[in-house]
């Protein structure tokens, strides 16, 4: 390891460090599991506004979308990030609010799947059980990825072995997420997404300088079939445009559908301390999540034109893009290798805001909703301290186990647990905040026919291609309220306590 590598591994080191020390000051405010889970309902507007996006904005902000935008052009890429910008803004303006108050009238609920029962006064906990084991599913294995994809970064960069990485990497989130709880998942993510702002527009500035100009930059882009086209995608084998038709653009779009079923940011909705104060936070994560997002797919862009200009390698993974880059600041000084190793910082940073919370929403699913809600009904807020630190705990070893592989196929499963949670969540969290008419029974069969129907699309249908080949989630989604509202329908009317109640939310402001 030279002089720069360890320069760059210092300052990630001292992120990290900071990220624990983060968990440890706020550990004391931890008296209850309401605590521990919510926060106490106490986060200030900007925390919530950008914990809720780093949350979301996994590696793939810093990563995926600039590697398929350097690889096929801009169509792909963009599409995407306009289904998201979308659906956050629409999250924010429509589910935040209602979410915040209805969570807090019906029974204080401090997990989704614990409102869902209270919503529909399931007191057999039949909702909230199947919604955790929904979650436990889906987000031990996506955290897992979490844990890899941070041991992957270390053993690239400073030739370290993956194992070992891998369980540094995890060991760290574990810590802070064991110590401060919700607070401090929440602290950290607002921080992580400072480093990841600053990671973008470094390496956006630098990519350019080397390129030339802005126009240099566009001149490459516009020289190359269907590159810079939303209707069209760049083939580099051949060098020439395929149409990206209006089927890919709404597939693509459904990604922002999945939202309104995402627990790690509903959570943020539930947490703020004063719900007349979420107007603010859907501004700031509406323009951060626009700009960082744009600013992600013209990293790819750029790159691509620092290929050509020769100032990097044809890249053999595209994803490498930041990376790379970063490594090449490295090259200019001290100063600049510190601010290399606050890109990577980034890429960690972006890595572990999601895979805190899905930690935490995981772990809160298995010891709030199964154990205490099922099996230990009169357990002590003392106990239920220790168990809930406890069960973060296993489901960390848990996806450990599941990590230990680096070649594991695990990292398929993002986007696969995308269109779980929102087939199964998103209709019902809908229906379930301005549907009055809304059922324990139409909800119980949408949310599981949801669910379902991501499994049966993506592994027996979407293989059919043709028309058929669209994102599991769109046809799912659809599925999932269709079903609701049919057997809704089709069963009584929920009792006048759940209707006044719902009109009691409706009405306030």
């Amino acid at each position: 390891m030279d002089v720069t590598q360890i320069l760059m591994l210092i300052t990630i080191l001292v992120y990290l460090a900071a990220m624990v020390g983060i968990g440890a000051v706020l550990a004391k405010q931890n008296q209850t599991t309401d605590d521990f889970y919510l926060g106490g309902r106490t986060l200030g507007p900007l925390v919530t506004a950008m914990s809720a996006e780093a949350s979301d904005m996994s590696s793939w902000l810093l990563m995926g979308l600039p590697g398929v935008a350097y690889l096929s052009g801009t169509a792909d890429a963009a599409w995407t990030a306009i289904g998201l910008a979308i659906g956050t803004y629409v999250n924010w303006l429509v589910v935040a609010k209602r979410l915040r108050n209805y969570t807090h009238v019906c029974g204080n609920s401090t997990t989704l799947p614990l409102f869902f029962s209270n919503r529909y006064r399931d007191n057999k906990r039949i909702l909230s059980v199947i919604a955790a084991l929904l979650i436990i599913i889906f987000f031990v294995p996506y955290t897992a990825s979490g844990f890899a994809a941070c041991g992957k970064l270390f053993a690239n960069l400073f030739g370290m072995d993956y194992l070992p990485a891998m369980l540094i990497s995890a060991i760290v989130i574990v810590a802070y997420t064991t110590l401060g709880g919700f607070l401090a998942a929440s602290t950290t993510d607002f921080v992580q997404s400072i480093v990841m702002t600053i990671a973008i527009v470094v390496v956006f500035g630098f990519g350019i300088s080397k390129v030339g100009s802005f126009s240099a930059v566009m001149d490459n882009a516009k020289s190359m079939a269907g590159y810079f086209s939303l209707t069209h995608t760049h083939d580099v084998a051949t060098g020439t445009a395929s149409p990206y038709s209006l089927l890919q653009i709404f597939s693509t779009l459904a990604w922002g559908l999945g939202y309104f079923g995402m627990p790690h940011v509903l959570l943020r909705f539930m947490a703020i301390g004063d719900a007349n104060k979420l107007k603010l936070s859907r501004r700031v994560a509406t323009v951060w999540v626009v700009i960082s997002m744009a600013v992600s797919v013209f990293i790819g862009v750029i790159g691509n034109a620092m290929t050509k200009a020769d100032v990097l390698p044809t890249l053999k993974d595209p994803e490498t893009i930041i990376l790379v880059v970063a490594d090449l600041i490295s090259k200019h000084g001290v100063l600049a290798t510190i601010i290399a190793g606050l890109i990577l910082a980034g890429i960690l940073a972006a890595t572990m805001s999601t895979a805190d919370s899905q930690l935490l929403a995981a772990s809160s699913s298995a010891s709030q909703n199964i154990l205490k809600e099922v099996f230990m009904k009169d357990m002590s807020e003392k106990t239920g301290m220790l168990i809930a630190r406890i069960t973060v705990l296993v489901i960390a070893l848990i996806g450990v186990f599941i990590a230990r592989n680096p070649d594991s196929s695990v990292f398929q499963i993002v986007s696969f647990a995308w269109a779980g949670f929102g087939a199964s969540f998103g209709p019902l969290v809908l229906l379930a905040l301005f549907w009055k008419r809304s059922t324990f029974q139409g909800a119980l069969c949408g949310m599981v026919s949801g669910g379902v129907m991501v499994f049966v699309w993506k592994f027996l249908i979407r293989p059919m291609g043709g028309a058929l080949g669209i994102y599991e989630l769109l046809p799912a989604f659809l599925l999932g309220l269709a079903v609701n509202v049919i057997v809704s329908l089709l069963t009584p009317a929920p009792s006048r306590e759940v209707q006044d109640e719902f009109d009691k939310v409706a009405s306030m402001k």
